[in-house]
């Protein structure tokens, strides 16, 4: 027979909030933003309860402690901001308010009209029990209250005043019985991420194709003359898909051919030659003081270079004969190709992460991380990480965060939602998405509620497009889908992207109908981009992303809103942060002028009822005076089919003066 409990520990902790699967794995928040913290804290029978939020740096071994406030049914709510990089944990404690639970019994008498002799009595011995928990000035003015509390020649009236004064409350609540406080049963993980993680606007180029001069191979050089293009246009990070050697052995020609000529260059995926493999650089690109030159440069204009990794190999990879233990082989012997019906990459050669040396395989591609960690990039995008083990993720991302825990990862995994989920638990900082793939109004709504649901530990980057990805709204949506598509992505979500030039330049021919590879794709062939186009969407991109970095409220995701519109081709959303609130309308239809009157939920914008409004449209610069909830718009696809709303409330003074804040 199992022994009586002894009768402590009464305060039940339940139904915490943020955790993912039990504190299996941490939520993730990003430096300088609060983590609120929300917990069902009661007890039995009627006695009242105090709970506190604790929290440190999970290095650290003294615990900060902040009170939480009720919410009303046995719910609780606390936060604290998190000073600095890397994981963290909270936990919960409660415990029983005698002195609270007491004092609300005196003023029920009371107002009972009974006599509370005894509950001052009560209270006095409640009282001393504080003051022997403390020492020094506390102690003393303590047991002096209780003294003039029990003294019952003083009248009742003042000896009650004294017992509930904010100053007998205040000494009594800064010095708790925790006794037989209760614990949550978890120290729930936090991991805290810096800025970027959370808020970052990404331009992927292929550097070969920024050579000055047609035909020729371009450059790290190349691509360094040419920042300013790029920090103009209002992006922090510049992504390289992968600088190192391509293989010669099944590469690939133009448009996927197979069987490339003398001077194709090959599918920058198709990792190693005998120039080396994954901590090697392409020649034709530079060397590596070129490479470190473009990264300081970069970083001299707040752009962040951000590398590829794929862990894969061409078939020219020193891995290849070094160690064919990684490799899957054929009955015949052959190493087996990547494949993904239909689509075939001879070119390509997948790690068996089934391997009998699994040490030697995950310290090798760990070491790709350390060598381009210590030439100083800190951002990477992770190719396909949905075909290498999970455990594997878990492992090296938590070695490279114990060093560095400023290090953000992309994952590029387009494949079902768990798989994805389990990529950000296990540690990706951002995923890429199926928005490409959400067009209507109904699509683009749910598919943001989904995502809400996940928030606390997956980040969505919103990408239009990519060099695997020309979907059907842009091969024939003309430049209003383009602009629109990215009005979106840069709105709805704070971390977006786009595959340049070839977006703001508009390149819209698929390799065949019904596809979405590009024809003519990068990947196979050098480009010439004309990047002074006059027909460019550079302008129009650069006046999002300027909007995107001077309203924090495009910088979170938390406070999306939509509002209902009469036309369902007409989407309305609203972000908010603080006093800073924007309001954006896009027409979905890329093809004809849309009008609607839109519902607006003025408490979500922080407006009355009845009160006049400016919307500032940062596109345009013009500027509209609304009122009420109910405004009419009109998008036309020939100019600029979107409204990016700066909203400035009206205020009228005493002096009847009319401004906007």
């Amino acid at each position: 027979m199992a022994k009586p409990r002894a009768a402590d520990g009464r305060v039940v902790i339940e139904s915490v909030s943020p955790q993912v699967d039990g504190g299996r794995f941490p939520t993730k928040t990003t430096l300088g933003d609060s983590v609120d913290v929300t917990a069902d804290v009661f007890a039995d029978g009627h006695d009242m309860v105090v709970c506190i939020l604790r929290y440190r740096p999970a290095s650290a071994r003294a615990w900060s402690e902040t009170p939480m406030k009720p919410l009303g049914d046995d719910r609780w709510r606390g936060s604290f901001t998190p000073t600095e990089l890397g994981p963290w944990q909270f936990e919960i404690m409660g415990w029983i308010d005698q002195f609270a639970t007491w004092l609300d019994g005196l003023q029920k008498k009371l107002a009972a009209g009974l006599d509370v002799d005894v509950e001052l009595a009560i209270g006095a011995r409640l009282l001393m029990e504080a003051a022997g928990r403390v020492k020094g000035k506390d102690a003393k003015r303590l047991a002096s209250i209780a003294e003039a509390i029990s003294e019952e020649t003083s009248p009742q009236d003042e000896r009650v005043a004294l017992a509930a004064s904010d100053h007998t409350v205040t000494l009594v609540r800064d010095h708790p019985d925790r006794s037989r406080a209760s614990k949550s049963e978890i120290r729930w993980p936090v991991v805290v991420d810096r800025e970027k993680a959370v808020f970052s606007t990404w331009y992927e180029l292929f550097p070969r194709s920024w050579a000055k001069k047609a035909g020729e191979h371009g450059t790290f050089a190349d691509v360094e003359e040419r920042l300013d293009y790029v920090a103009g246009m209002g992006f922090d990070v510049l992504y390289l898909p992968p600088i190192h050697p391509i293989g010669i052995n099944y590469r690939k020609g133009p448009d996927n051919r197979l069987g490339a000529g003398a001077g194709d260059p090959g599918v920058p995926w198709a990792i190693g030659s005998k120039e080396g493999g994954h901590t090697d650089i392409n020649p034709l690109l530079g060397k590596i003081e070129d490479f470190r030159s473009l990264r300081d440069a970069a970083a001299a204009r707040g752009v962040e270079l951000a590398l590829d990794v794929a862990f894969q190999c061409s078939p020219d990879h020193p891995w290849v004969t070094e160690h064919p233990e990684w490799f899957r082989h054929r009955p015949d012997g052959s190493i087996q190709y990547a494949e993904n019906p239909p689509k075939r990459y001879q070119d390509i050669y997948p790690l068996d992460f089934e391997t009998e040396d699994p040490e030697g395989l995950w310290m090798a591609l760990k070491d790709v991380f350390d060598h381009w960690i210590d030439e100083g990039i800190r951002i990477f995008r992770v190719d396909n990480p949905h075909t290498k083990p999970f455990s594997f993720w878990e492992w090296v991302i938590g070695e490279i965060r114990q060093h560095h825990p400023d290090v953000i990862l992309l994952g590029e995994a387009f494949t079902r939602p768990a798989v994805m989920h389990r990529l950000a638990k296990v540690g990706f900082n951002q995923s890429y998405t199926y928005f490409a793939w959400r067009n209507t109004r109904s699509e683009l709504i749910q598919y943001m509620a989904d995502l809400s649901e996940v928030s606390h530990f997956f980040r969505p980057s919103f990408w239009p497009n990519t060099p695997d990805i020309l979907t059907e709204e842009l091969q024939t949506g003309g430049r209003a889908a383009f602009i629109v598509r990215y009005v979106l992505a840069a709105t709805l979500s704070s971390a977006c992207g786009v595959y340049g030039p070839a977006f703001e330049l508009m390149e819209h021919l698929p390799l065949h109908p019904g596809s979405e590879e590009y024809l003519h794709s990068e990947k196979y062939e050098i480009r010439r981009w004309d990047i002074d186009a006059t027909n460019t969407l550079a302008p129009v991109i650069a006046q999002v992303n300027k909007a995107r970095h001077s309203h924090p409220a495009l910088q979170r995701n938390r406070s999306l809103v939509f509002h209902p519109a009469d036309n369902d081709l007409l989407l309305c959303y609203s972000k908010s942060s603080a006093d800073d609130v924007v309001l954006v309308v896009v027409n979905l239809d890329p093809h004809h002028a849309q009008a609607g009157w839109i519902a607006l939920d003025l408490e979500s914008l922080g407006l009355g009822t009845d009160q006049s409004f400016m919307v500032h449209d940062l596109l345009t610069d013009r500027r509209y005076l609304w009122h009420g909830q109910h405004n009419f718009v009109r998008l036309e696809p020939e100019g600029i089919p979107a409204h990016l709303f700066a909203v400035r409330p009206h205020v009228r003074t005493e002096e009847g003066f009319d401004y906007f804040i």
